[in-house]
């Protein structure tokens, strides 16, 4: 279940300040940095009155998909096949860590590589931090399958849940279906003395890592070369947005979406890495225009 109850627990919890901004050091050549207009649309949640969603418009209509194994230059430097995969996964909390545990139990050597190492010494592990994360091993996640293994290669909890017909979100860390999603919350004091709890759901881009986020090899989100002509983010990512957000509110995104994207005028800030806009009046003259509803 969508799960934007559990930060109303921070209600009154004091602001931190605001974290300041600075571009990438070193963005590889197709990324297109971090700040640039962005359309965002503010609704009410239909399931909640005390919340309301925040989305940016410009990320979820974008063309965006995960170009794992075909062009993904990694987090680190000379691990492309890694992907984001490298530092391991953190749980979310005790929950996410359980829900993982339980679909562990069905992994078997011919889907998880690392299957007899994660049963003999455990597949989760403790980091400098202090807060439990999936294992490392040999450079990356436990769970991810290297090139060659017989059982595909990427992530195991992945593959099994394409092979038992589940969406993956159903049995991989909170952290790693949510990618490249971002979920946030703010508490917002409006001019009539109430509050309402603000749910932002945008790009997870370079910052959404912390100040670490800045030194990663390549990031996706705003590299064109993981921007295509394929179906845009609220479609592809229809799943992951409605467990986040709930099916009555991911309906009205749904609608706000595809009312962006059905303008004859040309995309207000429209996303940098998406290949180039066509010509509005190659509309007018009956050519097809890029899929803007979901199939």
């Amino acid at each position: 279940m969508p799960k934007t109850k559990k930060a109303k627990q921070d209600k009154d919890r004091p602001k931190k300040p605001a974290a300041g901004s600075h571009h990438p050091p070193h963005a590889e050549a197709d990324e297109k940095g971090l700040d640039f207009p962005r359309a965002w649309v503010e609704f009410p949640d239909p399931a909640d009155g005390e919340q309301v969603f925040r989305c940016d418009l410009t990320w979820l209509t974008s063309r965006w998909s995960c170009i794992f194994g075909s062009g993904c230059q990694g987090i680190q430097p000379g691990r492309a096949a890694d992907g984001c995969c490298t530092l391991g996964a953190h749980f979310s909390d005790e929950d996410d860590e359980q829900r993982v545990a339980d679909h562990v139990a069905r992994l078997t050597p011919e889907v998880w590589e690392f299957h007899d190492v994660g049963r003999a010494s455990g597949w989760a592990e403790v980091n400098e931090d202090g807060d439990r994360q999936t294992r490392r091993w040999k450079g990356s996640c436990i769970f991810q399958n290297r090139p060659g293994f017989a059982g595909g290669v990427g992530c195991s909890l992945h593959i099994l849940a394409l092979k038992e017909g589940r969406e993956p979100l159903e049995t991989k860390p909170d952290v790693c279906w949510q990618l490249p999603i971002r979920r946030t919350y703010e508490w917002i004091d409006r001019p009539d003395d109430t509050r309402v709890l603000q749910v932002s759901i945008g790009e997870y881009d370079r910052r959404g890592w912390g100040p670490g986020g800045h030194d990663l090899h390549w990031w996706c989100t705003s590299a064109t070369s993981a921007h295509g002509a394929g179906d845009p983010v609220y479609v592809t990512y229809r799943p992951e947005l409605t467990e986040l957000m709930g099916k009555a509110a991911y309906d009205v995104l749904l609608e706000l979406c595809e009312a962006r994207l059905a303008s004859q005028l040309p995309l207000v800030a429209a996303h940098p890495a998406d290949p180039a806009p066509r010509d509005p009046a190659s509309r007018s003259r009956g050519e097809s225009a890029p899929s803007s509803g979901a199939r």
